[in-house]
């Protein structure tokens, strides 16, 4: 009877183990987790190394280099890329600059029309970048910046203009001067 007994607890205890509630599954990607908030996957290039998300919505994404991709504009990310995450939009983000003209803003905050309108807000402080979200649907390929920062390449772009309109100007100089040293016919 004592055996019988032990028999059927074991049972039940086993058998009401496998009828409980299984633990929520972790997303395999953040991407699975964009796709989950309402967010086209394609707000981070490919090549994510590691992600977390608590439960506050709170994540970090980490990749292995700094890249820029190009969308109607470039946008770079850096390394490391936080913000907070909620249904249909991204805030505090920090890690990710898009390009307007020749300058970089940093790009404070993502979010989207709910219901859609087909368009995504990129919040870049002073305004908000309106892009066509089909844009966004893939994770786009990225090029690799070793090193460079949106700072850095501001820098570099502002340097390459100087040097460009300096060779402008020493070449109108250049011109008005032989023009002086041409002999003038007087009529």
């Amino acid at each position: 009877m004592n055996f019988f007994l032990l028999f059927l607890f074991i049972t039940i205890s086993i058998s009401s183990s496998s009828l409980a509630s299984p633990e929520p599954e972790s997303p395999s990607s953040i991407y699975d987790v964009l796709r989950s908030h309402g967010l086209p996957m394609g707000l981070l290039p490919k090549g994510v190394r590691e992600f977390s998300l608590d439960d506050n919505g709170r994540f970090e994404v980490h990749l292995d280099e700094a890249c820029n991709a190009k969308f109607e504009s470039e946008v770079h990310y850096d390394r490391n890329i936080s913000g907070n995450l909620s249904y249909g939009k991204i805030g505090a983000l920090s890690g990710i600059s898009a390009r307007e003209l020749f300058l970089w803003f940093p790009v404070k905050g993502i979010r989207v029309d709910i219901p859609s309108s087909g368009l995504i807000y990129f919040d870049v402080g002073v305004i908000f970048k309106q892009f066509t979200l089909s844009l966004f649907e893939t994770p786009p390929d990225c090029l690799a910046v070793h090193g460079v920062g949106p700072m850095d390449l501001l820098l570099q772009e502002g340097k390459t203009i100087a040097e460009t309109v300096s060779k402008s100007q020493s070449g109108k100089l250049r011109y008005e001067l032989d023009q002086e040293d041409r002999p003038r016919d007087v009529l």
